[in-house]
């Protein structure tokens, strides 16, 4: 059976891609999984899981966003580097967000993390074997 997911969830997450963005964000900022899961009021195992999804795909998500941001942008700004993978993939999708959005506006109606999901094909945690 294959079920269709709108933006706003990625496969095999119960929770919504804003939720996990913003757990990523935290974690971004220096927070451990279990500072992270507090914030947000979830089970540790679930922010670890993401953290641990995203850490084996980060320099391919970053890599994926440069590429989206150099697209979208006139004069693309990059993102400065980070002495950790997660947060230039983090930095990345934020970048590439606000390019798309400085090009469609409408785009701010849509989440960063929703936007991720769909130009990445809801894969952002999916396993390092699957192409972005």
């Amino acid at each position: 059976m294959h079920v269709l997911l709108a933006e706003v969830f990625w496969a095999r997450r119960a929770d919504a891609a804003v939720v996990i963005g913003a757990g990523l964000e935290i974690a971004a900022l220096g927070m451990g999984h279990g500072r992270v899961a507090a914030v947000l009021g979830l089970a540790e195992g679930t922010v670890r899981d993401w953290l641990r999804a995203l850490a084996g795909r980060a320099e391919d998500v970053r890599r994926h966003f440069t590429v989206v941001l150099v697209a979208l942008a006139d004069d693309p700004v990059m993102p400065a580097a980070a002495p950790l993978t997660l947060v230039d993939a983090v930095s990345a999708v934020a970048a590439a967000h606000r390019a798309a959005a400085a090009r469609w506006p409408h785009m701010l109606t849509v989440s960063r993390w929703e936007f991720a999901g769909r130009a990445i094909g809801g894969r952002l945690l999916t396993s390092p074997s699957t192409a972005i």
